[in-house]
């Protein structure tokens, strides 16, 4: 066999190989939103089928078509809540990423601020909302502002310990090269530590996302408020209170899928600012 032929020959296998490739990216792609739309559908025919199989009662747990049918004939009270309980959730995640990258700032900036003010921090991450709410609610008067500061607790820390790390994690050797060239500890901060910590934080304002939502959801059960002005929590333990089985239903819905939302779009968000230089989001678009 010639040398032309072997090449032409390697040349067929290599093409084979990147087409081959290429069908299974393509499938991964697919299989990667279709199989949790088929489990999902599968999952509520079964919910369905054992409603009607087992004959139970619809204040005990509704048929999917009633949760559906609820949602859309509640929507006006049910949309009113959950705008309600986002307002909380985006004001307490905004005031714990401001508070969170300050914080985490000036713990990289003092080593003695840091082991000072740290374990307050984790004081109030495990400690549960739950224990602290009677205390907000005696020296904390406005409604709002105890919701408020509930959620910001339950958000705060993800923010602070992931940026923290980010700060504290920067190249040893790229540091050494910035006082080797004269620059400040501001300089630094603004154009080497901040910037190398930019996945660090959108880590953690992704689980503080989340965490938010259930914050204001939890704060909202804790406080047990109410009125045409209250947030979904409170449509959960008025429809609990009712038996109104397919309302508790559509509102659970109405903040597991916010949930998924926030989360997508903080995902995105993330992908879309470190998508041109940093490792994990180089790896998804190649």
């Amino acid at each position: 066999m010639s040398s032309t032929e072997m090449q032409g020959g390697e040349a067929v296998m290599v093409d084979a190989e990147e087409m081959r490739r290429a069908r299974q990216r393509k499938m991964e792609k697919t299989g990667k939103w279709l199989l949790p739309v088929l489990i999902m559908f599968l999952a509520i025919f079964m919910w369905d089928r054992i409603c009607v199989w087992n004959e139970i009662p619809r204040y005990i747990l509704p048929r999917p078509g009633e949760v559906l049918a609820t949602l859309i004939e509640d929507r006006g009270l049910l949309f009113s809540s959950l705008v309600t309980t986002l307002k909380i959730t985006f004001l307490s995640l905004s005031l714990a990423v401001l508070g969170g990258v300050g914080l985490s700032v000036l713990f990289t900036q003092s080593k003695w601020v840091e082991m000072s003010f740290f374990p307050f921090a984790v004081v109030l991450q495990v400690t549960p909302i739950v224990a602290i709410f009677p205390l907000i609610n005696i020296y904390v008067d406005n409604q709002t502002a105890k919701l408020l500061l509930c959620a910001w607790i339950v958000a705060f820390f993800p923010i602070l310990s992931n940026t923290t790390l980010g700060l504290n994690s920067v190249d040893r050797n790229l540091l050494d090269l910035f006082k080797l060239n004269g620059a400040s500890r501001w300089q630094t901060l603004w154009h080497l530590r901040l910037p190398a910590s930019m996945p660090y934080f959108l880590g953690g304002l992704k689980i503080a996302g989340g965490l938010a939502l259930i914050g204001a959801v939890v704060a909202e059960f804790v406080a047990g408020a109410s009125g045409q002005s209250s947030g979904l929590a409170s449509r959960i333990i008025e429809a609990g209170y009712r038996l109104n089985a397919p309302r508790l239903f559509a509102a659970l819905i109405l903040i597991s899928f916010t949930g998924i939302l926030i989360f997508l779009v903080l995902s995105f968000v993330s992908n879309r600012i470190l998508r041109r230089w940093h490792e994990s989001a180089l790896t998804q678009e190649h």
